[in-house]
């Protein structure tokens, strides 16, 4: 079978319309994540957590803690695995953007599952002198540390 005239033209303009949507949605995604100083979250620097303006008090308040001079917020709000890290680090990139871009997020900001289960998991690695001590929670749980220690690293207890 061959492609008419008319069919090839229509072809070529479906072709060339896809490339340029392809070539905008590059163009505004690269100056968004320059824009954003995007390589900054890829490191550990936890200064980077501050190019957000939520976030600059949560920053202001954790170098005044005790976890300041133990960990980064990598540490606690990332897993420990190099593809995980980077999983999380994109998931919540994306999130975040999205959130942020919109306005569509609660404040204060609310922990959600997800990072919150994250956080859970650096506690335990962390301080398993201490919890491995406690045991199991009551009625056989695990240990929620966030629920006595949510203000630890952040925010004052209110």
């Amino acid at each position: 079978m061959h492609c008419n005239c008319r069919e090839r033209g229509y072809i070529k303009w479906t072709l060339l319309f896809l490339a340029a949507c392809l070539g905008l949605i590059a163009g505004l995604s690269g100056f968004t994540f320059y824009y954003a100083q995007g390589t900054s979250y890829l490191q550990d620097d936890p200064v980077a957590c501050k190019n957000c303006h939520i976030m600059r008090e949560h920053y202001d308040v954790w170098v005044r803690t005790s976890h300041h001079s133990a960990a980064t917020c990598n540490d606690c709000h990332t897993p420990r695995d190099f593809l995980g890290k980077y999983m999380v680090k994109a998931v919540n990139g994306w999130n975040h953007s999205v959130a942020f871009t919109t306005g569509n997020f609660p404040e204060p900001l609310k922990i959600k599952s997800f990072n919150r289960d994250i956080v859970q998991n650096a506690c335990l690695n962390c301080h398993q002198d201490v919890t491995g001590l406690m045991g199991a929670g009551l009625n056989g749980e695990n240990i929620d540390c966030l629920h006595c220690h949510s203000h630890v690293g952040h925010h004052r207890r209110k």
